[in-house]
């Protein structure tokens, strides 16, 4: 479950030396660079980790020019539907009631805790990262995509823009739409529609968002702030289903490939 240029490969996780890299990565992106912290968080170690990391798979880009012992520049944590069952939840359910989703009869594959190194950003990396994650989607049968994508920070009101964009334009169908909980809940219709201004939106919105919005996703019912990792969240699915034909028909050819 690979894909790979001369310059870069992705990977499944294997080792707890690559867990451990994935968790240094973290620590350096969520806690160093955007102030977050947690419960399970090793300052000491410099690793960024929780109770979802033993039961997930960790999608890894390799930077295959750096030396061995320092190689891996991003990663993305994928968690399958069966194994959050055996665990009990899945980690987004610490901010969603996600009842929604669990009664669609849909086959879920929640994304997390995705980042790249800063100085990896925008470059063809990201292109290899999302093959690889495509290749996973292929594998294990997924259906419907989710989890939750951040803004830095937990001033709602600074990011009226695209918050109510995202309301406005992007929300998810009702019958399958999950809601913020309510310790942590933010509506999102901060602005009426007539008030927005797309390329302020735009320009504002984090580029995971972005990204994900090109494929074609939906919100969930307004915003969890998450005071510990300072960001602000919003839900994100992506139906395999509904994907944007030139998307769709990227996955079709690959799963013929498969």
């Amino acid at each position: 479950m690979t894909a790979e240029n001369p310059y870069f490969t992705t990977r499944i996780a294997s080792s707890e030396s690559d867990l451990q890299a994935a968790q240094r990565l973290r620590y350096r992106v969520f806690v160093e660079e955007l102030g977050g912290d947690g419960v399970m968080v090793d300052h000491a170690n410099r690793l960024e980790r929780d109770s979802f990391d033993d039961i997930s798979d960790h999608l890894l880009l390799i930077d295959k020019q750096r030396p061995p012992d320092d190689q891996i520049v991003g990663v993305y944590r994928l968690l399958p539907q069966d194994r959050a069952e055996k665990a009990g939840h899945f980690y987004t359910e610490g901010e969603y009631d996600l009842t929604p989703l669990r009664q669609s009869g849909r086959k879920l594959l929640e994304l997390g805790r995705s980042c790249l190194a800063p100085e990896y950003r925008g470059g063809p990396g990201v292109f290899l990262l999302w093959n690889g994650l495509a290749e996973y989607i292929l594998t294990t049968g997924a259906e419907i995509l989710f989890g939750v994508a951040s803004f830095h920070g937990t001033d709602a009101a600074a990011m009226a823009q695209p918050l109510s964009w995202l309301h406005h334009h992007h929300l998810a169908p009702p019958a399958v739409r999950p809601r913020a909980r309510n310790d942590g809940y933010q509506r999102m219709d901060l602005l009426p529609a007539d008030q927005l201004d797309r390329r302020e939106a735009m320009r504002a919105m984090p580029p995971l968002i972005k990204a994900y919005l090109r494929l074609g996703c939906t919100i969930g019912d307004g915003a969890f702030l998450d005071r510990d990792f300072n960001t602000t969240d919003v839900l994100i699915m992506i139906d395999t289903a509904n994907m944007s034909a030139r998307h769709r028909s990227y996955y079709e050819e690959r799963r013929q490939q498969a």
